[in-house]
């Protein structure tokens, strides 16, 4: 029998998924280009391969694709200048 997971479980991860994937990683150059990284994606996919419910794993992975253009637009995340 497959563990149930609470509608409010599910709902937090969602939101967490939501607020890890908008983070980017923004190397700068004095010259003013810089190279963003999405680190949030990465961490987000980490945490949706290694979840123990593995229920509708898409749905994460969709998340994680939308709040990374959302952050990538909205310069959400860290700023390194060197």
């Amino acid at each position: 029998m497959q563990p149930v997971e609470l509608d409010s479980v599910y709902v937090l991860k969602l939101v967490m998924y939501l607020i890890i994937g908008t983070l980017w990683l923004r190397i700068g150059r004095a010259d003013g280009s810089n190279i963003p990284i999405p680190i949030g994606l990465v961490i987000g996919f980490l945490f949706a391969a290694h979840d123990s419910f593995k229920i509708d794993r898409k749905i994460e992975y969709a998340v994680l694709l939308v709040a990374m253009l959302i952050g990538f637009w909205s310069q959400i995340g860290l700023m390194i200048t060197y």
